[in-house]
C-alpha cells in the first residue's frame, strides 16, 4: 500500500505562488514543509514514538469498527454490516482464490506508544503491538509488489493492519471468521516489535 504522499513535499516549493509578500511566502513554505515532514518522516514502517498512519490510511479506516472478538461472537450479523479494522501477526500464508492470498492472523492490539532504542532518535522506534493474542481471524487479500514476492513479502511473523468486511463463511479448520480485505498495511518480520521488547527498548 502507499506511503507518504510525495505531492506534499513538492507543495513547499510552490507555496509562494499567488503571494506577493516575502514574509507570507516564507511562512507558508515553512508550514507546508513541516506538513510534508510529518507525513513522510516516519517512513513506510512508522519509525516514530507514536503510530503514524500512511497518507491513505485515515480515509481507508473511516467508518470501520475496531474488531472485538467478544462482541462479534455475540452479534455477528451486526458486525457484518460494516467494515472492521484490526492489527494481526501472520501465522500462516496460503494461496487464496483468484490469485490472492489466504492469511491466518493472531489478533493484536496497538500499544499507545511505540518502543524506541533511543529517546533521541525516532529512527530507532518501531510500531509496537501487544504480546497478548485476542483470537484468530483469516484474511482474503490481494497482495501487491514487494508485499507479494520478495525479501520483505508477507509471511509468517509479518504484522498487518487491515480494513475489510467479515464474511458469512468461516474457516473450515478452526471456525474463525474470514475477512475480505479492502485495504492493508504491512510490516515485515523484524520491522516491528511486541510489548515484550520493552525489556530491551525504552518507551
Amino acid at each position: 500500500m502507499t506511503g507518504c504522499d510525495p505531492t506534499l513535499a513538492s507543495l513547499a516549493t510552490r507555496a509562494h505562488l499567488g503571494f506577493s509578500s516575502p514574509r507570507m511566502k516564507h511562512a507558508l513554505s515553512i508550514a507546508t514543509l513541516a506538513l510534508a515532514l510529518t507525513a513522510c518522516g516516519a517512513g513506510p514502517y512508522g519509525h516514530s514514538p507514536h503510530y503514524v498512519p500512511l497518507s491513505d490510511e485515515p480515509r481507508a479506516v473511516v467508518g470501520a469498527r475496531d474488531y472485538d472478538p467478544v462482541m462479534f461472537a455475540r452479534q455477528p450479523d451486526e458486525w457484518r454490516k460494516s467494515n472492521v479494522t484490526l492489527f494481526g501477526i501472520v501465522t500462516n500464508r496460503a494461496a487464496g482464490p483468484g490469485g490472492g492470498s489466504y492469511l491466518t492472523l493472531s489478533v493484536r492490539r496497538l500499544e499507545p506508544r511505540n518502543l524506541c532504542d533511543s529517546l533521541h532518535d525516532d529512527d530507532s522506534c518501531r510500531v509496537t503491538v501487544s504480546d497478548a493474542d485476542f483470537g484468530v481471524v483469516h484474511l482474503l487479500v490481494k497482495l501487491t509488489g514487494e508485499d507479494d514476492v520478495g525479501e520483505h513479502s508477507v509471511g509468517g511473523g509479518s504484522l498487518m493492519r487491515l480494513v475489510g468486511r467479515i464474511g458469512e463463511d468461516v474457516d473450515p479448520n478452526d471456525g474463525a471468521p474470514v475477512i475480505r480485505a479492502t485495504w492493508y498495511r504491512h510490516w515485515p518480520r523484524y520491522y516491528f516489535v511486541t510489548r515484550a521488547a520493552a525489556r530491551m527498548m525504552r518507551q
